[in-house]
């Protein structure tokens, strides 16, 4: 039998997965040339669920700077602050959760301990 902690254990994992991948993809958001992650969830066997971080191969804009030669054209980063943005407070609500699961969880046990001593 899987307990409860394992399965909320790895999917604390995956959404600390998804919330870096966010993180990133803001950080670098001014970046040129810079190509966006996502991370997706998946089944993990038994019981679990995992994050698998692909990177993105959508060109960013193209804007025209000058440079050494002229006038040359610059690809931008393909990150959308209007997706990574809510995404990321998504994300973070699934890990807060999971971490009240986690303290019920404990909450419960202790309850358990104390009540048999």
């Amino acid at each position: 039998m899987i307990s409860a902690s394992s399965s909320t254990l790895s999917a604390l994992q995956a959404f600390g997965t998804k919330l870096q991948s966010n993180a990133n993809n803001i950080a670098n958001a001014n970046t040129d040339g810079y190509k966006k992650t996502r991370a997706t969830l998946a089944t993990a066997a038994p019981q679990g669920v995992r994050a698998q971080v692909e990177q993105s191969s959508t060109p960013g804009p193209t804007v025209y700077r000058e440079g050494e030669s002229g006038v040359e054209p610059v690809e931008l980063s393909n990150v959308d602050l209007g997706n990574e943005l809510p995404e990321m407070n998504l994300n973070s609500t699934y890990y807060k959760a999971n971490l009240k699961t986690i303290q019920a969880e404990d909450e419960m046990l202790g309850s358990l301990l104390q009540i048999k001593a």
